[in-house]
């Protein structure tokens, strides 16, 4: 049993479950261990959701860096979209995300920085663009994970003059709102 056996049964697991249901409890009887030895590749259960949290975001973390050539609002879009399908992929995706440290993609997160403000963009602004932008997605996944979770569905009704967008529709309205905000602040 390695760290990567570990994490990847604690995806499973989360798949599963929920992340209310992850315990190293759980984990260790599928895993056919006895629980204290978690702890060799894991001192708490926070490190080995922060491990988790790593390893769910790989999909996005591997997506193809910004280049000089590429459009900025393009690039932004996509990143953003790139985003929120890797939270989906995991039933509870946004919640494991949220508040997780991207230790390991720092230089990733310098690389997009830098592209943005090569673009014009002001680093103030491309700072906040992204912070917010990174918010909104995983309150957007949060609410849709929600929506479709146990106890989704519970009869309360929306009044029938409630507008109701689709979580993707919804999602790239407000994502559009980001970008145009951003645009008129571009130098060129």
């Amino acid at each position: 049993m390695n760290r990567e056996t570990v994490v990847a049964e604690a995806l499973d697991l989360l798949d599963e479950v929920g992340l209310d249901g992850v315990s190293t409890r759980q984990l260790a009887k599928r895993l056919g261990v006895e629980q204290p030895s978690l702890y060799w590749h894991f001192r708490t259960k926070k490190d080995l959701l922060s491990a988790m949290a790593q390893a769910a975001m790989a999909p996005h973390a591997n997506a193809p860096l910004p280049t000089p050539g590429d459009d900025w609002r393009e690039w932004f879009l996509e990143n953003t979209r790139s985003f929120r399908r890797t939270l989906l992929l995991r039933r509870d995706g946004a919640r494991l995300h949220a508040g997780s440290t991207p230790t390991a993609d720092l230089d990733r997160i310098r690389h997009k920085m830098s592209f943005l403000v090569a673009s014009g963009v002001p680093e103030r602004d491309a700072r906040t663009a992204m912070l917010t932008a990174s918010r909104f997605t995983v309150g957007s996944v949060l609410e849709e994970q929600a929506d479709s979770g146990p106890g989704a569905g519970d009869g309360r009704e929306l009044p029938a003059d409630v507008p109701v967008l689709d979580p993707g529709s919804a999602f790239e309205a407000g994502l559009s709102l980001i970008v145009d905000g951003l645009a008129p602040r571009v130098r060129p």
